[in-house]
């Protein structure tokens, strides 16, 4: 498990390589990224739970064409 002073130490390293300016773009970055995930696994889930009935178009005017 991660405590305070493994976290302390994560801050600083991430401070000294990308300073003090570029940290409030990396994660605005990385909140768009989380989110963007987050609506994509919603719009899996709600493909998955919609029934097979409804994701197949019915077109019966092209089956009566067809034959």
């Amino acid at each position: 498990m991660i405590g305070a002073p493994e976290i302390v130490c994560i801050v600083l390293i991430v401070l000294l390589l990308f300073g003090g300016k570029k940290i409030p773009e990396l994660m605005r970055g990385l909140g768009k990224g989380v989110k963007s995930f987050k609506e994509g696994m919603n719009d899996i889930e709600e493909d998955i739970k919609r029934p097979v009935n409804d994701a197949q178009p019915t077109d019966k005017q092209s089956d009566q064409d067809g034959e």
